[in-house]
C-alpha cells in the first residue's frame, strides 16, 4: 500500500522565521509578491514589518489587506482583481486562517479563472498555481501546509471545501512570535481547531503512519500546552508548541483527512456566523462519543493515552470514557459556549438542521469518520449539541 505525503517545498520553523521571508523568496526564485491579509494585520501586525524587510532587500510588494473572516467568493474576486493589476509571481499570505486560505484561492484563481464554486469538493485542483508563501499568525488552522481551501459561497451560504495540491503553500515561515498578542478566546478557539484535526485525522479512514505521528505528536502538546497558552499569554514555551502542533495538526490532516466534526461544522459557521475553531468546539466531545464505537474505540483510546489523561495500560473502554471527560472538562475551563449559550434562535436552528446535515455530507468529509451517519442521524447529532 502507499500513500501521497504533500508539505510545502520549503518550511522555516521558530521564534523570528517571518525574518527570513526576503531570502525564502530569493531561494525560490521570487521577486514581485502580492500580500494577501487583512486590515488589522496591514496596520498593527506583521505586514509593515514585512514590507519594509522585502524594500531593504530590494523586492517591492503589493498588498491585498480585504481579506474578511471566513472568506466569500466576492472577497476572493477582489484579491483576484488585485492580483491582475500587476506582474505579480507569488502571492504571501500573512495572518490566521481567514487569510491564508484567501491567499491560495486567490493564487489559484488568478491562474485558472472560473468561480471558486468551480474547484469545490469532490473536485481534486493539482494543477500548478502562482507559488503561495504561508506566515501564519494564529496557531490553530494549519493552514500554511495543508492543501485545502474554505470558501464560503457569497450567494448560497454554503462553506465550500476545496482541496488539492494546488492550494498547499510552497513555503511556510511559522514563527510563533506572531501568537504572542493573541487574546484568550482566539488562542482558545485556534487550539481546540488544532485539536480536532489531529484527533480526527487519528481516527480517520484515510490515515497513514505518516499522518498517524503527526497527529499523536499534535495531540500530545495540546494537552500539555493549551490551558497555558490561554491563561499565561506571555509564557513562551507553551506558545511555540501550540504553534508547531498547529503545523503538526496541518500536516496530519492534509495528508489523511478531517472527518465528521469538520463536516457539520462548516454549515454551522455558515449559517450562525461562528468562528471555525469555536464551532469545531462546540462539536467536538458529542461527535466523538458517538464516533467512538466499534472499531474506532482503540484508535481514540490512543487519543487518551497521548493527551495523558488516562493511564498508558488502561483498557480501550476506560480510556475513551476519560478522553470524553477531558474534552467536555477542556471546553469548561475555556468557556466554550452551546449554539444555545452562543445566542442562536432554536427555532432558527431547527429550520437549517435538514440543510446543515445535507451541507455536512456533501462536503465529503463524514465520509471519513469511523461511523458515517445519515441525514437523520446528523439531525439529531445537531441537536444533541444545541444546549
Amino acid at each position: 500500500m502507499t500513500y501521497q505525503i504533500v508539505m510545502p517545498r520549503v518550511m522555516e520553523i521558530g521564534g523570528g522565521a517571518s525574518g527570513s521571508l526576503a531570502s525564502v523568496l530569493e531561494r525560490l526564485g521570487l521577486s514581485r509578491p502580492l500580500i494577501v491579509t487583512d486590515a488589522f494585520m496591514n496596520t498593527r501586525g506583521p505586514v509593515p514589518g514585512l514590507v519594509t524587510q522585502l524594500r531593504e532587500a530590494g523586492i517591492t510588494a503589493g498588498v491585498f489587506a480585504d481579506t474578511v473572516p471566513d472568506p466569500t467568493t466576492a472577497s476572493i474576486d477582489a484579491g483576484v482583481e488585485a492580483l491582475r493589476q500587476d506582474r505579480y509571481d507569488c502571492v504571501i499570505g500573512v495572518g490566521g486562517g481567514s487569510p491564508l486560505d484567501s491567499a491560495k484561492a486567490i493564487a489559484y484563481l488568478g491562474t485558472f479563472g472560473g468561480t471558486m464554486r468551480d474547484y469545490k469538493a469532490p473536485r481534486q485542483n493539482d494543477g500548478p498555481a502562482l507559488p503561495v508563501i504561508a506566515v501564519p499568525t494564529t496557531a490553530g488552522t494549519g493552514s500554511e501546509v495543508t492543501r485545502f481551501t474554505v470558501i464560503t459561497d457569497s450567494e448560497s451560504g454554503e462553506k465550500m471545501l476545496c482541496g488539492g495540491t494546488a492550494f498547499c503553500p510552497t513555503a511556510a515561515l511559522v514563527d510563533f512570535e506572531l501568537t504572542l498578542s493573541m487574546p484568550f478566546r482566539l488562542t482558545a478557539d485556534t487550539g481546540l481547531d488544532t485539536l480536532t484535526h489531529c484527533i480526527e485525522a487519528y481516527v480517520s479512514r484515510r490515515r497513514n503512519p505518516i499522518s498517524d505521528a503527526h497527529a499523536i505528536a499534535g495531540m500530545r502538546a495540546v494537552a500539555d500546552n493549551l490551558r497555558t497558552a490561554c491563561f499565561e499569554p506571555d509564557n513562551r514555551e507553551a506558545r511555540e508548541a501550540m504553534m508547531r502542533a498547529a503545523t503538526q495538526g496541518g500536516m496530519a490532516f492534509s495528508n489523511a483527512s478531517v472527518a465528521l466534526v469538520h463536516g457539520m461544522s462548516r454549515p454551522l459557521g455558515a449559517f450562525f456566523h461562528v468562528p471555525h475553531g469555536l464551532s469545531n468546539a462546540m462539536l467536538l466531545p458529542r461527535i466523538t462519543e458517538y464516533s467512538a464505537e466499534g472499531e474506532a474505540l482503540p484508535r481514540y483510546a490512543d487519543c487518551a493515552r497521548a493527551m495523558a489523561v488516562t493511564a498508558p495500560d488502561a483498557d480501550d473502554e476506560t480510556a475513551v470514557a476519560a478522553l470524553l471527560d477531558a474534552l467536555r472538562a477542556l471546553n469548561r475551563d475555556l468557556q466554550v459556549p452551546t449554539p444555545a449559550d452562543y445566542g442562536i434562535d432554536r427555532a432558527e436552528y431547527e429550520g437549517v438542521l435538514e440543510t446543515m446535515a445535507e451541507q455536512a455530507l456533501a462536503s465529503g468529509s463524514p465520509g471519513n469518520n469511523p461511523r458515517v451517519p445519515d441525514v437523520p442521524t446528523l439531525k439529531q447529532l445537531y441537536m444533541d449539541c444545541y444546549e
